[in-house]
């Protein structure tokens, strides 16, 4: 979601304000800006339009300076409109930016009315700024540090002030901030690949955090006051692995990685043992007797996915759970369950929440599967695997999805050997198959041409439906999110078993129905489906297994998926899902790495 970026130098850092915040840009944003301390005075630009646009206001004004902060914002209070744009000022001392939500803000606002400040925004972030301008003593350190503790909700803020050059304030609580350390010099940001080659020093501030950066030094005091020192660790977040190169867009350039983000990710795994998951697996997997999983959209579907997989395989009972509804509601806890949290970012608000909550119930047995290690859910968790997808810029996921997939089937035989269900046959012919994927995900990547054709009738479409059975219609329900988040075409997925049970009245000529057709034990069910939809005039687009017994005729559009890959189908069957949905994307002109209204790293409730 929004992004922050802070500095404070002995040389002009708007070029590493704006640097920052381009490398900011795969978070999702609607407006940018950035203040700087210049001659005394605070001097601001922003903008509605993308960073490149502030930059080139930026270049016509000559705005530099050696203290400032910067912003990509994504609305939650008030439209993207000029003056809701970050950074906001108060009384043209205190200037602050602000990722989260203020939940008290109308509270706040009515009471910083009363004692006269005016508000130019609808935004619950100047509220901060006018109570921190309110409660300003002088020392911006200490201001901030009781200036927070009237704050409910999330927030991670950097904010400096007129009368204290060369200082900028930072806190955090439920929405992440770090601090860059240099050599004379200390940066802030909402994650280190904003600070990518300008320093690698990286410390990840803790819950209740505030930090004091200067040019030659930090303090940071925790949410008690307290001085403590935290870990400084060396980030290697490469710059280069966000450059587009030969693409046209990194949802392209993403999807056809993933044959190399799953060899990554299935790297050094020669065997199958609970060891790859932690150091404490083993005992925990063996005391553990169900499993609950915790996401939110696309990890959720992983979760689903996974479900089919450790209850077939590991006979082991499994709930799946979106995190936004499990933490309000009144659920059964279970303390001998193993609690997994997925997320691509391990930042995703609401599956921290939700991993929280449980803990507070007791469930203590906690695992998660990240795309990044430094990340609050991998700090959270007891135990860990770390998909190796690397940064994914495209707020539609693809690569992160299928290194998910990959990581929850190493997770299901995990558990099958630790409660003795795995066979040393079955061990070596499903690595086999593993260690095989990258090779049979390229091979789908092949057919993007007969892809390209169907989405030139997708594109003039306003609805679509897309079936699957059994471990597929997780996939299902991947491939119409897919197609809606980029394409802005209604889709909705259903098991093909239900169809008769409502969805069938939607069926027409006008409506394209994907299928999703692996030759598994349900084939012939799903056939009768199909020929459900063709009785009612339907568009059949049928991505079938090469032995399926599945022909083309009219009305039954195929395309042939090289190979069946038993268990592990749906990680093949979910990519031309993603191809169907960039293409259309791409034939309807919308924004495919940046689609309207949503961000890629969900930050806030």
């Amino acid at each position: 979601m929004c992004g922050i970026v802070g500095a404070v130098a002995q040389r002009n850092i708007t070029p590493i304000l704006l640097e920052g915040l381009k490398r900011l840009e795969y978070r999702g944003y609607d407006s940018c800006g950035v203040a700087l301390h210049v001659d005394g005075q605070l001097q601001r630009s922003r903008s509605t339009s993308r960073v490149a646009d502030l930059e080139q206001q930026i270049a016509q004004s000559g705005l530099a300076g050696f203290t400032g902060i910067a912003h990509t914002r994504w609305a939650t209070h008030g439209a993207p409109a000029s003056h809701n744009a970050h950074p906001h000022f108060s009384r043209e001392r205190i200037a602050l930016v602000h990722n989260g939500i203020i939940e008290n803000h109308e509270e706040l606002r009515a009471e910083l009315t009363a004692l006269g400040y005016v508000f130019e925004s609808q935004t619950d972030t100047e509220v901060i700024a006018h109570l921190v301008d309110h409660m300003y003593s002088g020392d911006l350190f200490e201001t901030v540090q009781q200036a927070v503790k009237r704050l409910t909700g999330a927030y991670a803020i950097a904010v400096f002030s007129r009368d204290e050059p060369h200082r900028v304030i930072g806190a955090r609580q439920g929405s992440p901030l770090i601090v860059g350390v240099g050599k004379g010099e200390n940066f802030l940001a909402s994650d280190a690949m904003a600070l990518a080659g300008t320093t690698n020093q990286i410390i990840y501030l803790d819950e209740g955090d505030v930090v004091d950066l200067q040019m030659q030094r930090y303090w940071i005091v925790d949410a008690n006051g307290k001085s403590v020192e935290r870990e400084v660790r060396t980030v290697h977040a490469h710059s280069g692995a966000a450059e587009l190169g030969p693409y046209r867009h990194y949802m392209q350039k993403e999807i056809f990685e993933q044959p190399r983000a799953i060899g990554d990710t299935l790297e050094g795994v020669t065997g199958i043992m609970p060891e790859l998951f932690g150091d404490k697996a083993y005992g925990i997997f063996k005391q553990i007797d169900s499993v609950l999983i915790l996401a939110c959209g696309t990890s959720y579907y992983a979760g689903l996915t996974a479900k089919y997989w450790i209850e077939a395989i590991a006979k082991i009972p499994v709930n799946v759970e979106i995190a936004s509804e499990y933490r309000y509601r009144d659920s059964v806890p279970n303390p001998q369950s193993l609690v997994v949290t997925i997320s691509q970012s391990g930042e995703t608000a609401d599956t921290l929440a939700a991993l929280k909550h449980a803990r507070s119930q007791g469930m203590l047995h906690t695992l998660t599967v990240c795309n990044v290690d430094t990340s609050a859910m991998v700090r959270e968790c007891a135990l860990a695997y770390i998909t190796r997808a690397g940064i994914e810029v495209g707020v539609a996921s693809t690569k992160a999805f299928t290194t998910q997939l990959a990581a929850l089937f190493l997770l299901t035989l995990s558990l099958a050997q630790v409660k003795g269900r795995l066979s040393d046959a079955a061990e070596s012919a499903y690595l086999k198959q593993m260690r095989h994927l990258p090779l049979a995900i390229s091979a789908v990547l092949a057919l993007e041409p007969q892809i390209i054709a169907w989405s030139e009738d997708f594109a003039r479409r306003e609805n679509a439906l897309f079936l699957g059975r059994g471990l597929h219609y997780p996939i299902a329900l991947e491939g119409a999110l897919k197609l809606k988040e980029i394409s802005y075409i209604h889709a909705e997925a259903y098991p093909a078993g239900e169809l008769k049970h409502g969805p069938l009245a939607l069926v027409t000529d006008q409506i394209p129905v994907v299928t999703i057709a692996p030759n598994d034990t349900l084939i012939e069910k799903l056939k009768s489906n199909m020929q459900e939809v063709r009785a009612r005039g339907g568009q059949l687009y049928v991505f079938a297994d090469a032995d399926s017994r599945i022909t083309p005729s009219e009305g039954v559009h195929v395309i042939r998926l090289p190979e069946h890959y038993g268990q592990l189908s749906p990680i093949l069957h979910v990519v031309p899902l993603q191809l169907l949905a960039y293409h259309t994307a791409l034939a309807r002109g919308t924004d495919v790495d940046k689609p309207r209204n949503l961000a890629k790293s969900v930050t806030v409730e």
